[in-house]
């Protein structure tokens, strides 16, 4: 039996580099679970810590541990606002252009049944005639024996025009992709669908029950654009919301942008002293500073007389009492910017 263990340190950069290693865990359980809430994932980001946060991170600094934290939280916070933005800017395209074309599609069916009802009633009391292929029928075994026949090779999937009843013109065609049956479809203002089967009696009862249900199906078309102009409102209040959580990603924002100039200012300090190119050394009484020549003169003009070329071409070597550092440096560091 083999046992892994794993040590970690305590307020070391272990911290740091198991963080990584969740973050790399999360991203790749996103994916393969298919559990986000988004359609897009992302690796953990390009953000690297300076040397000045490594070694804040490895003393024990708990602004490091807040930043860590902070960046969690706030790369969230940032994804629940994509999120909440992208459904926001889909609603107003759909306020914009698709609601109010569904709303218009749904007034217009609602209207063309209700000219279908009415065509339909005004044919109730009529005697009974199916117009075939220009022949009108008025027995309804031969009218039905007729249709059948009509169903023969020759139809297809494209519709084929083949007669008339009660005000609606007929159209045939075969469904050879879902049903594998001839439909029938009545065209008034708009088009109802009948399946065809091989009773002569029962097609002609189809036809008629398609009639018959018009005020119920106007119900639901009904239904359907009360539902459209719903959803609508729904997305019209929806859109003017704002994102519930902005105050506290705000928060978060500007307490992660302190902690960076914190955390930078190690890094900044570092910089500027290089920029200074000063190399110091001492002994027990005596520091000694490397300097320009401007440096040179300010420190000249301050009462300090022993100076020695240095090896590098342009440098000199200062000497000072050790009870002056602090003097020096200020004179050198308020000046580094000058030279």
């Amino acid at each position: 039996m083999v046992h892994i263990y794993s040590y970690v340190t305590e307020n070391t950069f272990d911290a740091y580099l198991y963080q990584l290693v969740e973050n790399k865990q999360k991203f790749i359980s996103q994916i393969m679970t298919s559990k986000s809430p988004v359609r897009s994932a992302e690796d953990i980001d390009e953000t690297a810590f300076s040397y000045s946060e490594i070694k804040a991170l490895a003393s024990g600094n708990p602004l490091i541990k807040e930043k860590m934290d902070l960046d969690v939280q706030v790369s969230k916070l940032k994804i629940l606002k994509a999120n909440f933005l992208s459904v926001k800017y889909e609603l107003e395209d759909q306020i914009a252009s698709t609601f109010p074309q569904k709303i218009s599609s749904a007034k217009y069916n609602v209207e063309k049944i209700k000219s279908d009802i009415e065509l339909a009633k005004s044919h109730i009391n009529d005697d009974f005639a199916l117009k075939i292929k220009g022949i009108t029928y008025n027995d309804k075994k031969e009218a039905g024996q007729q249709l059948l026949l009509a169903c023969d090779k020759s139809i297809g999937s494209d519709k084929v025009r083949i007669g008339e009843y009660k005000g609606f013109i007929l159209d045939l065609r075969f469904d050879s992709y879902h049903s594998n049956k001839y439909i029938l479809t009545l065209n008034g203002s708009a088009h109802y669908d009948v399946e065809l089967g091989q009773d002569i009696f029962g097609n002609l009862t189809r036809i008629d029950n398609v009639l018959k249900s018009l005020p119920g199906e106007l119900e639901k078309a009904k239904n359907e654009l009360s539902k459209v102009e719903s959803d609508c409102d729904s997305a019209k209040e929806a859109v003017n919301t704002t994102f519930d959580k902005e105050e506290e990603l705000n928060t978060k924002l500007a307490r992660l942008k302190e902690l960076n100039a914190i955390l930078e200012m190690d890094n900044s300090s570092n910089k500027a002293n290089k920029k200074q190119d000063i190399v110091e050394s001492s002994d027990d009484e005596y520091h000694y500073a490397k300097v320009n020549e401007k440096q040179k003169d300010i420190l000249f003009s301050e009462g300090y007389k022993d100076f020695a070329p240095s090896d590098d071409g342009g440098k000199f070597i200062v000497k000072y009492p050790a009870a002056d550092k602090v003097k020096v440096q200020q004179l050198l560091n308020n000046n580094a910017i000058k030279l």
